[in-house]
């Protein structure tokens, strides 16, 4: 039963004073890579392809050992040489052998006080589960290690993931890995790109930045850059917070229990006081009316197409008026500054230029984005409010027919207020256009600039201009589209596990009732007894932990 064995998984965590933190970012950031060598042991398979396919627990344990859970909630002991054929993308493609989720047990100290780190399949790679898969583990961390690159920076996936995990969680351990890849320059710009994004979208100041190679520390080789502190943070972390985060996560888990087994306390105690002929009319009507709702799903699906395109022609149209006009003051103002700007050093010359175009655009870029976010919101939800009033039709139809309580149990949908889902857009700065690493284009610069050749160089910071409003105003339009479609579809999956929710809660409540009865009157009364007591202690056990969160 899923609530009996989340119940006994949180019961055995609180007990051992486990808390997770989870590796989380795009694919090939190096993270199975980067809890290795924070162990320091090989002990997660790694390679040049997207690897992890489930998330991997790597907990203290006196021994090294690994084992797997599968679906049907048996446990498998693994060699850790043969831990790839049941975790990694390569020998198990999009988890078709079914495994649930990876322990391994690493003697490490870094582990011996709790904490657990939670190797996560990538974002973003070729193969959607993961993302989906990565996604759905968000709310059983307690802290997040988010690994990040130089090239590119961070992505829109993982920023929206970063933003889900900070709902819940206070504590994010940043790490831009693969840092012997990159330049001193590079670092440094996706380093300061990677804080201004997160601060303003998390609404909060963003702590140290590790820059590391998780391959030199595993070969035992380079310079150990910021590897000592990340280490001494993760020691903080287990020392000043640990228990804090063991509690949280009780609290959480308490409150997601205690919810779920109330509806099914309800539900087991009413089908005992019905008839089990009325019971099995309820379920008939109930199955009736979520085959109706899906087929009224399906249908409004296809109107929600036609939707799409009309608000996608809208916001192309917008999109070029916007890049006119921009294009215009943008071009003025450039020239404006340019006579200015563009005297000195060759070098210095294109670094100045190349960053007034980047501050112009991103001056014009941003507040637009609000616009359109505006007007996304608006027609998404005239289109949405139609699946809304829908599914609370349906649900009004079961409590119609006698079906209220059932109806109750999941609230029945608000209207709706705007996106289901936050922006996934991030600025396109062309950092390899406008800080180009190469020697030969600081030479070039360097004659161009003796040369007379400055003019070049300021052609070539306009058409960067024009490039960055281009670009990011497209990225603008495509990330309101995206929101609309994935707000759109997290509707209609909220919508279809309601009904079946009801449906399911219902149908395991007459099976129940069914046997009670057989055993008589005694074996009934009995079971409204403990269902009362249970429902008063479950009830209490919500209402404290509320108390407590207050």
């Amino acid at each position: 039963m899923p609530v009996a064995d989340e119940a006994r998984e949180l019961a055995a965590r609180v007990a051992e004073g486990r808390f997770y933190v989870a590796c989380v970012g795009q694919f090939k950031r190096g993270k199975s890579t980067l809890l290795n060598a924070l162990v320091g042991r090989q002990v997660l398979p790694t390679g040049f392809v997207p690897v992890t396919a489930v998330p991997t627990v790597v907990r203290f344990g006196g021994e090294l050992q690994a084992r797997v859970r599968m679906r049907d909630g048996s446990w498998q002991d693994v060699a850790i040489a043969d831990l790839g054929e049941f975790v990694s993308e390569e020998r198990n493609p999009e988890n078709k052998k079914a495994v649930e989720g990876a322990e391994v047990f690493v003697p490490s100290p870094l582990l011996s006080s709790g904490m657990c780190f939670v190797d996560t399949p990538g974002l973003g790679s070729v193969f959607m589960g993961n993302t989906s898969t990565t996604q759905a583990f968000i709310p059983h961390i307690d802290a997040a290690l988010v690994v990040v690159g130089a090239d590119p920076p961070i992505a829109a996936e993982e920023l929206a993931l970063v933003e889900s995990a900070s709902r819940q969680v206070q504590d994010l351990i940043l790490v831009i890995n693969k840092s012997d890849r990159t330049t001193d320059p590079e670092r440094a710009a996706a380093a300061r790109f990677t804080r201004e994004i997160l601060e303003q979208r998390l609404h909060r100041p963003m702590g140290q930045i590790f820059e590391v190679s998780a391959t030199e520390r595993m070969e035992g080789r380079g310079p150990l850059r910021d590897w000592d502190r990340l280490l001494e943070s993760l020691h903080r972390l287990v020392e000043d917070s640990a228990s804090e985060l063991v509690r949280a996560a009780c609290d959480r888990g308490l409150q997601r229990l205690g919810e779920q087994l109330l509806a099914m306390i309800r539900e087991e105690r009413d089908a005992l006081q019905r008839p089990i002929g009325e019971s099995q009319r309820r379920i008939g009507l109930m199955r009736q009316t979520i085959a109706e709702a899906e087929r009224s799903m399906r249908e409004l699906g296809f109107l929600f197409l036609a939707e799409q395109q009309r608000i996608s022609d809208l916001l192309v149209e917008r999109r070029q008026q916007f890049f006119r006009s921009a294009w215009a003051e943008s071009e003025g103002e450039f020239d404006g500054n340019l006579q200015s700007l563009s005297r000195g050093f060759g070098p210095h010359s294109r670094r100045r230029l190349m960053r007034l175009a980047q501050e112009i655009s991103r001056r014009k870029v941003a507040p637009w984005l609000q616009l359109e976010q505006l007007e996304g919101e608006r027609q998404y939800r005239a289109v949405a409010l139609r699946f809304v009033e829908m599914a609370n039709s349906f649900l009004k139809k079961l409590a119609d027919a006698g079906l209220g309580e059932l109806a109750r149990m999941p609230h029945a949908l608000d209207p709706e207020k705007g996106f289901r889902v936050r922006s996934g857009f991030t600025f396109e700065d062309f950092i390899g256009t406008a800080q180009p690493p190469s020697p030969l284009r600081w030479i070039a610069d360097v004659f161009l600039a003796l040369a007379g050749g400055r003019r070049l160089i300021g052609n070539g910071a306009r058409e960067l201009l024009r490039r960055l409003l281009e670009v990011n105003s497209s990225r603008v339009q495509n990330d309101v589209l995206n929101r609309i479609q994935e707000s759109r579809d997290r509707l209609e999956v909220e919508i279809r596990r309601l009904l079946h929710e009801i449906r399911r809660i219902a149908e395991q409540a007459l099976d129940r009732a069914r046997k009670v009865r057989e055993q008589g009157a005694p074996a009934v009364q009995a079971a409204m007894e403990r269902l009362n007591r249970l429902e008063q202690e479950v009830s209490a056990l919500v209402q404290g932990n509320d108390l407590v969160n207050m």
